[in-house]
């Protein structure tokens, strides 16, 4: 990790010296200020040399801090799939900045004026896709060995029902970001539901008032799950009040046994799909695995599932004995 830092800083700085160096050389045949925002009329906003120099800069080096922020605290390495993702999110970031600002200069050279400058027309466009097929290029390539193959699944200790014995096994996992999502969110959208009521703010407000609800739901939605495993098979709840609710009875289920498990493995966070199965996967580390008797799996992220694992196999086994 420390020869991908290095290399991450290496990035920073010479994104940082094209960011720097080339509106140093072309200020003289710049206008100040620039034209840094179009609409269908043209030029409709403008900051000053400095601070557009300030801005990019800093668009930049937050983002290589969070990168940096998220290899050191994280586990952004230890996965092949999370690695392409941090290089490709780092180089592909670096271009599109660099491709944002050559835009901009190239719109506003040898103009008088920033209210003459041209339209950015193929710039953005240009710039999205050198962006995009750098990050993709930097993670292939960067993306490093193949994962080790998983280990196998632990074997759930036995456990033996008493005849009409009733048992129930619940466990509960949360993600802090997805919470701290919502939170943000109900914020916004009070603000700008009052700011809306109030009249102070009109237009594109009531697009920012759905936007935000829509990301206070999914966020409370998918900030926590609760699974519960009862003789009439398991219910999966979500959020903090733990609806809706998905139900699977015991008829579906083959067996279940807990693995660790990662995001990159099943497609990324939250409730993901890749071929063959379903993830609801709020953190890495312990997961319990359910295989269907179709063949599929559901791998749900949640504390003790070696616990449940045993409760539900135990329960499988006494269905099938009767």
């Amino acid at each position: 990790m420390n020869r991908a830092l290095t290399a991450a800083g290496i990035w920073g700085l010479i994104v940082t010296a094209v960011l720097v160096s080339v509106p140093l050389a072309l200020r003289d045949r710049l206008p100040d200020p620039l034209a840094t925002h179009w609409s269908g009329a043209g030029p409709d906003n403008h900051m000053s040399f400095t601070q557009n120099l300030l801005f990019t800069v800093a668009m930049a080096l937050v983002a290589l801090a969070i990168m940096v922020g998220v290899a050191l605290h994280g586990k952004a390495f230890e996965r092949r799939l999370s690695r392409a993702y941090w290089w490709g999110f780092l180089v592909g970031w670096g271009l599109f900045v660099i491709g944002m600002e050559l835009s901009i200069f190239y719109s506003n050279l040898d103009v008088s004026d920033w209210t003459r400058a041209r339209p950015l027309g193929w710039g953005v466009a240009a710039t999205m896709a050198v962006a995009a097929a750098g990050g993709v290029l930097a993670g292939y390539l960067l993306r490093g060995a193949p994962d080790q193959a998983p280990e196998p699944g632990e074997a759930p200790p036995r456990l033996r029902l008493k005849a009409g014995q009733r048992s129930v096994w619940v466990s509960r996992v949360s993600n802090a970001w997805l919470a701290a999502l919502a939170v943000v969110s109900g914020v916004g959208a009070l603000v700008l539901g009052v700011s809306t009521a109030l009249g102070l703010m009109e237009g594109a407000a009531s697009g920012l008032l759905g936007v935000a609800v829509i990301l206070l739901v999914a966020g409370l939605v998918t900030s926590s799950a609760t699974v519960r495993i009862t003789q009439d098979g398991v219910a999966i709840g979500f959020g903090p009040l733990g609806w809706p609710v998905r139900r699977i009875g015991l008829s579906k289920i083959e067996s279940a046994w807990s693995e660790v498990r990662h995001p990159s493995q099943v497609g990324g966070w939250g409730l993901r799909g890749v071929p063959g199965m379903a993830a609801i996967m709020l953190r890495g580390g312990d997961c319990l695995v359910l295989r269907y008797h179709s063949g599929g799996q559901l791998v749900v992220s949640i504390d003790d599932a070696a616990r449940g694992a045993a409760l539900l196999n135990a329960l499988l086994a006494e269905r099938v004995g009767r």
